[in-house]
């Protein structure tokens, strides 16, 4: 069965988070009754660190900005500029009802935008999110990703760091592992356009759905 685009959404400037959070909820109660389609948006946010259902309080060493708690899986996390912040509200009830798969793909998705732009990401076995070697040679963490499933809509979704000030994560343990720097798209001397990279992001997005499409007839 082939179903309506999401709505495609790139908004300027920076969004703050709580606003976000309240129009994302907002959008996956609608996406679940049906009163509205799904969404794909693209944001960045002003200096925050959010704090997933498996945040450790001693994981937060400098609350240097605001803190919100929120209800997408993981740890801790910093959102701020230069950071490309990717939301989607999905129905999985139409897409495949499997998280896992549904994960997998996200990271697949961001993963194949930066190998059109030159860098060689991958998933690192244990690790949740996007992973990279920076240019001392370590593994390096260059985008987060975290999301819930409510009634089988999505919500939240991906961080990758455009170019953002690294030393903002110093007021955390990034994701809860202390012993991986995080790394950006600047710091591995790639395009920090983000109009480039919303770019790469549209051109792989059908793909993404074609592949929680082909979980769905995988399901039935």
């Amino acid at each position: 069965m082939i179903f309506p685009d999401p709505e495609w959404r790139v908004t300027p400037g920076l969004t703050p988070y709580d606003a976000a959070l309240t129009e994302m909820e907002a959008r996956a109660a609608a996406v679940s009754t049906g009163a509205e389609g799904e969404l794909a948006w693209l944001l960045e946010h002003p200096p925050v660190y959010t704090a997933g259902t498996s945040a450790d309080p001693r994981e937060l060493i400098d609350p240097r900005f605001p803190v919100v708690a929120t209800g997408r899986g993981g740890k801790y996390t910093y959102h701020g500029p230069g950071q490309r912040i990717g939301y989607l509200v999905l129905d999985l009830n139409r897409r495949g009802r499997d998280v896992r798969c549904y994960v997998h793909a996200l990271e697949g998705w961001v993963i194949a935008a930066l190998g059109d732009l030159g860098i060689e990401a991958f998933r690192a076995e244990g690790r949740v999110g996007i992973w990279t070697i920076d240019r001392s040679g370590r593994e390096a963490k260059v985008g987060a990703i975290g999301v819930r499933v409510k009634r089988w809509v999505t919500m939240h979704g991906f961080s990758v760091n455009v170019a953002p000030d690294l030393s903002h994560f110093g007021g955390i343990v990034p994701c809860g592992l202390p012993t991986f720097p995080v790394t950006s798209l600047e710091a591995l001397g790639a395009s920090t356009d983000m109009e480039t990279f919303d770019a790469a992001l549209a051109f792989r997005f059908p793909r993404f759905l074609e592949t929680l499409s082909g979980a769905r007839e995988n399901e039935s």
